[in-house]
C-alpha cells in the first residue's frame, strides 16, 4: 500500500485482492506538522451504525406498510431536527458492525488528527472493505471516527 498528497493519483481508484486501495491520500507532512486538532490515534473499532435516540416497536400499521423493507423498529428524532421525524431500523442495520480493530500507519493516523473529516469513508480490516467513518469509534472510546 502505498501514499500519495496528489488528488488525482490514479492508484487511488485502484483497489487490491484483500479490498485495500493500492494508494491512500494523506495530507503532507507539512500540513501534518502544523499540529493536531484531536488526538493521533491509530486503531479503530467497526461498531456499525447505531442510533442516537430511543427506538420504539413498530405499530400495527406501520408493520403493515413497512414489512417489505424488514424494519423492527423505529427512532424518533427530537423535534428541533426539522422536517425529517425519524428512521426505520432493520435488524441488519442494528447488528452491523463485525467489532474488528484495523490498525493505520502514522501517516493516516496524523491525517485524521489534523483534518478530522479528510477522510468520508475507512477500511475494515476484518469485513475488508471501505465503509462510512460513522460505522467506526476510536478504539478505547466511543467517539466516531471522523467526528
Amino acid at each position: 500500500m502505498g501514499l500519495t498528497t496528489d488528488k488525482d493519483d490514479p492508484g487511488l481508484k485502484n483497489i487490491r485482492s484483500d479490498g485495500q486501495q493500492e494508494v491512500y491520500l494523506v495530507l503532507s507532512e507539512e500540513e501534518r506538522a502544523k499540529g493536531f486538532v484531536r488526538p493521533v490515534r491509530k486503531k479503530y473499532r467497526h461498531v456499525g451504525q447505531r442510533p442516537k435516540n430511543p427506538l420504539r416497536d413498530l405499530t400495527p400499521e406501520e408493520h403493515e406498510r413497512y414489512a417489505q423493507f424488514g424494519y423492527v423498529k423505529f427512532e424518533a428524532y427530537p423535534e428541533d431536527r426539522g422536517s425529517v421525524t425519524g428512521r426505520y431500523w432493520t435488524k441488519k442495520d442494528l447488528e452491523s458492525g463485525c467489532g474488528a480493530v484495523t490498525t493505520m500507519g502514522d501517516a493516516l493516523a496524523e491525517t485524521y488528527a489534523r483534518d478530522p473529516k479528510f477522510y468520508g469513508g475507512t477500511f475494515c480490516c476484518n469485513c475488508g472493505k471501505h465503509l462510512a467513518v460513522a460505522e467506526f469509534v476510536w478504539e478505547g472510546t466511543e467517539e466516531r471516527v471522523g467526528s
